[in-house]
Formats: structure tokens, sequence, C-alpha cells
């Protein structure tokens, strides 16, 4: 597959795909960190600001669909420019909504635009970047994701502490993000389309090999999403620490995480074999890695315990997104990177949505030994399908059908 930038500029390429990725995370991520101001601003109850998270979610994940095969057929440029945009007006436009429902329809705004987030930037970052780089490229992008979450939850609640109210942050977050797209647009351009396939996600899943990647991405997602939900509430209810120590321990696997991304992207451009092959046996041990530490945490005993283990754990679990969407790119042609992408999150992000609850029924019903245990069965199984399409392809093979 070709590539658009040489080896002397991909570091540039690779700053802006991050640049963008940041501003929108920030935005995206901005929805968790005003939940306390949106409870007392509008009187609702804790059941509600999660049908609100819900509501993020749904419309990332709905819109994950016709934005991924439009990435495809209009370029990835054009669709991060207009994603940007909307991120932020949906980030101003929750300022001035008179009802919680109108929030919820700001909210249902910033997940929809989201949804051009990991299509857009995996398909630049796949048409752009030397296949020597490619991996490293993809996790310092996918740092964004992190970063973004970070810096919101930094700026909401500090401008929401001021008299300026959560709303001023919202508008700063807002501004900065059409500054963004306009440096975003002006060096990266909005390109052209493709040739890709215009039956998008659904021809994706005709291949088998897609299809065991993509299921095994369902529980990998189930456990990335669980872990970073429930570590806090663990450290604090079963471990018994505090709840500023929990949320410590929770930075510490999120800081791990992005080392991850960065180390495993870094590993897999040094291995000597196909693209498909390198990320698929960094995947493994990462997901092997995970479903050990997620059972290891039935044996807890103190909190330095539980801060070093999540510290792990982080590394693996929240660390295999970048490679999992370059062995997912290995996989399909490059015109159809987006529609691709966009399956491969909608695995993620349904994951995301069937595993915490189940998660805190059995935490009510049987406990924590019993929930970790049953996360790391699911992972195990997620194992079991990337194993079986390592030895359905043949090392020489980077593109298996």
């Amino acid at each position: 597959m070709s590539r658009g930038a040489d080896g002397r500029d991909w570091r540039a390429t690779t700053s802006v795909i991050l640049f963008w990725q940041v501003a929108a995370s920030v935005c995206f991520y901005a929805i968790y960190a005003v939940t306390p101001f949106v409870r007392e601003e509008f009187g609702v109850s804790a059941t509600l600001v999660g049908v609100m998270l819900t509501t993020l979610t749904v419309g990332y994940t709905l819109f994950l669909i016709p934005v991924g095969t439009a990435t495809d057929v209009y370029g990835e440029g054009r669709m991060l420019v207009v994603g940007l945009l909307g991120l932020a007006a949906g980030v101003a436009g929750a300022t001035i909504a008179p009802t919680y429902v109108a929030f919820l329809g700001a909210v249902l705004v910033i997940g929809a635009f989201y949804a051009t987030a990991m299509p857009g930037t995996n398909k630049a970052v796949f048409d752009a970047i030397p296949e020597p780089r490619l991996n490293t490229a993809m996790g310092i992008k996918q740092v964004g994701v992190t970063a973004g979450s970070g810096i919101s939850a930094v700026i909401v609640p500090w401008f929401g502490a001021t008299r300026w109210g959560w709303q001023a942050g919202f508008l700063f977050i807002a501004a900065t993000a059409v500054v963004v797209t306009v440096v975003f647009g002006f060096v990266h351009g909005t390109g052209s389309g493709s040739d890709g396939s215009r039956l998008g996600i659904r021809s994706q899943f005709q291949s088998p090999a897609y299809a065991l990647v993509t299921g095994a991405g369902f529980f990998l997602g189930a456990s990335l999403f669980t872990t970073i939900g429930y570590t806090i509430l663990y450290v604090s209810e079963s471990v018994g620490a505090s709840v500023v120590f929990g949320g410590i321990t929770l930075a510490a696997a999120q800081v791990a995480g992005s080392l991850g991304r960065i180390g495993s992207g870094w590993l897999a451009d040094r291995l000597r074999a196909p693209l498909t092959v390198s990320t698929l046996r960094i995947l493994i041990l990462q997901t092997g890695a995970s479903a050990v530490l997620l059972l290891s945490l039935t044996a807890v005993g103190t909190a330095y315990v539980a801060l070093g283990l999540f510290a792990l754990l982080g590394f693996f679990v929240l660390g295999f997104t970048g490679i999992y969407y370059s062995c997912i790119g290995s996989l399909v042609d490059p015109g159809e990177m987006g529609s691709a992408t966009a399956g491969g999150q909608i695995a993620l992000n349904s994951g995301a949505l069937f595993a915490p609850p189940a998660f805190g029924f059995l935490v009510d019903t049987q406990g924590y030994d019993v929930a970790w245990t049953t996360l790391s069965g699911l992972t195990v199984v997620g194992l079991g399908l990337l194993v079986a399409l390592y030895w359905r392809i043949r090392p020489a093979d980077a593109h298996p059908s």
C-alpha cells in the first residue's frame, strides 16, 4: 500500500493528526467531566446522568456506519474538518440548552460528530505514514484520546468552580476546536475521496479475518471500558482505600495505557514480519496479559498492590487500541479504511454497552471476585479469536482472506 509521507516528515504528519485527535477528544470527554454540574443545574438523578452518558455513546455508535462509508467516499480530510466543526457546535449548543432534554440533544450531536474521529484519523495515518513508522504513528495518535480526556477533566471542573461556570469552559473548548479545525484544514487539506466500496461496513464482514479481529474487539472493548468504569469503585469498596487513592490508581492506569499504545506501536514496527502478523502477535500478548492481570485482581490485599496491578493492566488493556486498528488496516484495501475502522469501533463500543452493567450486576449479587473472574474469562474468549486468526494466516501473508 502506498504512503504519502516519506521518512523525513512522518513526525510532522503524525503531530497534525494527533493535534486533531486531542481537540476532538476534549470535546467528547467534556460530557464526562460536566456530570456533577449537569446534575446540579437541571436537578436530575444519578440515573438520568447515566442516561446522558448512554446517549453520548449511542450517538457515537449509530453514526459510525454512515460516517465510515462517507470517509472512504469523500476523503478523511473533509470528514475530519466537518467532524471537528460539528463537535464545536455541539459543545457550544450545550451551553444554551434550557432543559435537560435539550441538553441531551446537544450530547447526541457531540456523539454523532465524534464518530468521524476513528475512521478519519486512522485512514489519515494509513494514507500518509510510511509502513516502517505506521504502528508507532498509530500509537502516538491514539494517545490523543487519553490526553483529550485528561485535559477536559481539568478544564471543565476548573471553569465550573469559578464565577464563569462550566458554560465558559465549554465555550473555551468549542472556540479551541474551531481554531484547530482551521489549522488542520490548512496543514492537512481536505483531500479527496477514493474508489472504495460504497457497501461500507457490510462488505468488510464478508472477510472471515475481519470478522475474527472485530469479534475479538467486542471482548477487548468490554475489558477496556469496564476496567475504566470500575477502578475507583473497586479500590474504594473492595480494597478499602480512599476515593482519592482510587482516582490516583485510575490515573496511573491511563498513563500506563498511553505508554502501552506508543510502546506496542514501536515494537510492531521493529518486528521482522508482515504487518498483519506483527500486529497480531502483539495483540495476542496484550490480550493474554490482560486476562491474567484481570484474574489477579481477585487476590489484591493492599492499596499499593492494587495500584501496581492496575498500572500493569492499563499498559496492556488500555494500550491495545493502536495495534488493533493497525491490524484491521492490514486486512482491508486502503480505500476502505474508513468503513473498516468504523466496524472495529462499533465492536469496541458494543462491548462497552454490554459489559459494564453486567459487571455491576455481578458485583451486586456475587462480589468483585466473581465479576473480575468473569471479565477475565471474556477476555480469554477474545484471545481465542485472535489465536484462531493467527493460525488461519501464513506468516508470509500480510493480507489474509
